[in-house]
This record gives structure tokens, C-alpha cells and sequence, in this order.
């Protein structure tokens, strides 16, 4: 078959057989690549009667959304000739408007700013920060032109000079540096034998604990000393004999003498 009467449907993905639409001959993902022929991409040309772009303020009457602001055909009234700040919208004051007529739910919010529109004061000290600052005649912009290099100074190695004093400063510095260190570090560290040899002050030996009954109101059951003076005669006379005697306490036989 010729290719003079073969079907615009042909080269679809259902064929001549399958199900046939217009639709179908526009749509990319329906339409195979034809044999030796470029794919025909593109979109249909929507007639005469279609504008492309932005419609004129003039000619065409001007898009509001679009062009809001420009008021007739004065360019001193164009917003890239005003240096007035713009004043931001006040959506706290939004919010309260919304919440008095009733509105609570998110979209109820949102359709209520699409239609209502409150716009904060602008105040005499913010339009003065965003006026044109007028700089002086004279001055100019840019880096400041590099100065000629010093040949002369080049060919006499007068850097490598300059670096060597550098270092070599740096060096003697560093020496006087290390000099005054060795001679400052003359203390004496303390070592564990001279924190043992000073002077410690004594302290009492603590009680034994005991059971507050034992300590304060129990009294012993049988006392074999006459008096309390007695007492102390004989802890006296004890203490001086149980140094010759066996034992820890000195309760053992006498010990004899030794050389």
C-alpha cells in the first residue's frame, strides 16, 4: 500500500484495527516514529484572533492583575521611578478582620485575604531610608590601579635579602625567648619525701563509736576499786610494767633482758 492511502491512524499505537480518535494523532505517547521521516513535534496554532504576551495599557486596554499602579501614561508615575517604599500587608490585622466576621477554618482565612486587603503604615523615617543617595561628581568605582613593579629591586634580590633578615630575626627571637625561659625555671618541685618531711599538725584520734545507751547512761555492773584514785594508781602501775612483759597487752610472763 502506497504511502498516499495509508490512514493518519497507521502510525498509532492501536493501528488501522484498534480504537481511533483525533485526539490520538496529537499525543505523543500514541504515535510511532514513521520510517525515515523526523518525528513532528509542535503544538496547533490557536488562530488569527489569539495575542501573544502581555496585553497593551493602550491599545488593548491593560491587564489590572498584571499592571497595577501604572495610572496613565505619565513615567514619572511607573513603579521603577518611585524610591517610596511600598507598604507590606498587615496579616495580624487580616486575622482579626476574619476572625469578626466569623471565619475560623484555613480556607475560609485564605479566600478572605484573596478579597480584603489591609496594608501596614509606612512611617516619614522609613521613606527616608529608601531615598536615592547622591554621590559626589568625582567619584569613581573600581580597584585601584597596581603600581609598577620595582625592577631595579628585582635584579638586586632585594626580597630574598629582606627575607632572610626576617628569618634570621625570627631566629635570634626565638633564642632570647628560650634563654629567659631556662633562666626563670629555678623552683623547686616538692618531691614525696620532703611533703613527708614537713611539719603535719597532730590531730586527736577519734572514739569509737558506740551505741548511745553504752555511751551515756549505761554504768558497769561491778567495780573492784576502792575509789577512783585507786583506780588510776593501778592503770599507772600497769602501764609501767607491761613493758617487760610478753603479749600485746602486756598481760604475758616477763620477758627476760635482752642485749
Amino acid at each position: 500500500m502506497s504511502a498516499d492511502y495509508l490512514s493518519p491512524f497507521t502510525h498509532t499505537k492501536t493501528g488501522d484495527l484498534g480504537v481511533q480518535r483525533e485526539t490520538m494523532l496529537g499525543n505523543e505517547l500514541l504515535l510511532n516514529p514513521e520510517l525515515g521521516r523526523p518525528r513532528r513535534r509542535g503544538y496547533n496554532f490557536p488562530g488569527d484572533s489569539s495575542t501573544f504576551g502581555r496585553p497593551n495599557i493602550v491599545c488593548d486596554g491593560g491587564a489590572p492583575e498584571a499592571l497595577r499602579g501604572w495610572a496613565g501614561k505619565n513615567p514619572s508615575n511607573l513603579p521603577f521611578h518611585s524610591n517610596e517604599k511600598s507598604a507590606e500587608r498587615d496579616f495580624m490585622a487580616l486575622n482579626v478582620a476574619a476572625v469578626q466576621r466569623g471565619l475560623i477554618t484555613a480556607p475560609e482565612h485564605y479566600m478572605f485575604r484573596a478579597t480584603h486587603d489591609i496594608r501596614k503604615k509606612v512611617s516619614d523615617n522609613d521613606n527616608k531610608k529608601y531615598k536615592t543617595r547622591r554621590l559626589p561628581p568625582s567619584m569613581v568605582f573600581g580597584i585601584a590601579t597596581r603600581p609598577s613593579t620595582p625592577i631595579f629591586e628585582l635584579l638586586e634580590h632585594k626580597y630574598q635579602d629582606k627575607w632572610l633578615q626576617q628569618q634570621r630575626a625570627q631566629e635570634l627571637n626565638k633564642r632570647h625567648q628560650e634563654m629567659q625561659n631556662k633562666k626563670t625555671t629555678g623552683t623547686v618541685y616538692e618531691t614525696r619525701a620532703s611533703l613527708l618531711r614537713t611539719f603535719q599538725n597532730p590531730v586527736e584520734p577519734s572514739a569509737p563509736w558506740q551505741l548511745p545507751r553504752f555511751s551515756q547512761t549505761a554504768q558497769p555492773h561491778l567495780s573492784t576499786f576502792r575509789s577512783e584514785s585507786a583506780r588510776k594508781k593501778a592503770y599507772d602501775s600497769f602501764g609501767g610494767d607491761k613493758i617487760s612483759r610478753r603479749g600485746q597487752l602486756g598481760h604475758g610472763a616477763y620477758a627476760s633482758a635482752t642485749k
